[in-house]
């Protein structure tokens, strides 16, 4: 979604921008369904053309903030931000986990990556494979 995005009502933009929409998923967090640190949730018409190393993906929980989501959020491809994800995969750590969770707050508040960057493609998912 970028700024100029005409679907997006005032109110809309004021819930993107202080990131309050995310607020819902620590519900989800505290049944055990997500973490706080993971690959973004995934749709299953997504996971459908996941390709093997792609799947990987799904060997963790998905989480509200992720190794993607500090190192371009909406302003990369799909498949960067699944590469991203996979790389998360291999190296997860404790100390990652606390490293992504700093970045994520300060992105919050820096309101950085909320939108997409003009240009930039952000529903590749049919460019997966």
């Amino acid at each position: 979604v970028r700024t100029d995005d005409e679907r997006i009502t005032k109110i809309g933009k004021l819930i993107r921008k202080t990131s309050i929409d995310e607020l819902p998923q620590f519900i989800n967090v505290l049944k055990g369904e997500m973490s706080i640190v993971g690959p973004r949730p995934t749709l299953e018409y997504q996971v459908k053309r996941y390709n093997e190393k792609q799947k990987r993906r799904l060997l963790v929980k998905p989480g509200m903030t992720g190794w993607a989501q500090i190192n371009g959020r909406n302003n990369m491809t799909w498949p960067e931000k699944i590469e991203l994800d996979l790389w998360y995969v291999d190296h997860w750590s404790i100390g990652l986990d606390l490293k992504i969770i700093g970045r994520t707050i300060v992105s919050v508040i820096k309101r950085k990556g909320i939108y997409a960057e003009e240009g930039v493609i952000v529903d590749e998912i049919s460019r997966i494979n």
